[in-house]
């Protein structure tokens, strides 16, 4: 009995280091799974943090070349508009070049025949032709004489008791004003009526 017992008790302590021995080797397996994840999840990380790199690094190169395009699209339009005030007034100064002409012509015509009537109606028609090119460009004189003061076309030079006008009327003009396409750009300059009372 007692080698039954010894056996027995040698069972149950070889089964019970083959359990522990299992135990062992699962925890061991869990371990090592444990760190297979781990790693897994460190390389996962890894890849991610490298492909978001490469993103940023995409994205950061498309911003860089949108502004140099949009610098490169300022600078043009910039080139383009001095391009354009440069000329814009070719075509007034061509009108124009056409009177420089005719006044030439009428001053040679003049000294020539000596001929102060032609030299008279020449320099008109010059005078006619100009207001003909500023009619064009949308340039006129403003009416001033016998109208109400107005200060946005008009500049008081001096003021002028008078018994036949009413206040704040324009008596006299001393030089045209003139608008251009409904903007003021020279005020006339005016005698202005004060009434005695």
């Amino acid at each position: 009995m007692s080698k039954s017992k010894k056996n027995k008790k040698d069972i149950d302590v070889e089964e019970e280091k083959m359990v522990s021995e299992n135990n062992t080797e699962e925890l061991e397996n869990e371990e090592k799974k444990e760190e297979g994840k781990k790693e897994e999840k460190e390389i996962t990380s890894e890849d991610k943090i490298v492909e978001l790199e490469a993103e940023v690094a995409k994205w950061k190169d498309s911003y860089i070349r949108k502004v140099a395009e949009f610098e490169n699209i300022k600078k043009r339009m910039e080139k383009e508009k001095e391009e354009f005030l440069k000329f814009s007034t070719e075509k007034l100064i061509l009108k124009l070049l056409e009177v420089v002409d005719n006044l030439e012509r009428a001053v040679s015509s003049s000294k020539t025949t000596e001929d102060f009537n032609s030299l008279v109606k020449g320099v008109e028609m010059t005078l006619n032709q100009i207001n003909r090119v500023l009619t064009e460009e949308g340039v006129v004189a403003l009416d001033a004489k016998g109208k109400e003061f107005n200060p946005y076309e008009h500049h008081a030079m001096m003021q002028e008791e008078s018994e036949e006008h009413d206040d704040n009327i324009v008596i006299d003009e001393f030089q045209k004003g003139y608008k251009m396409k409904e903007k003021v750009i020279r005020p006339a300059l005016v005698k202005v009526s004060k009434n005695k009372k």
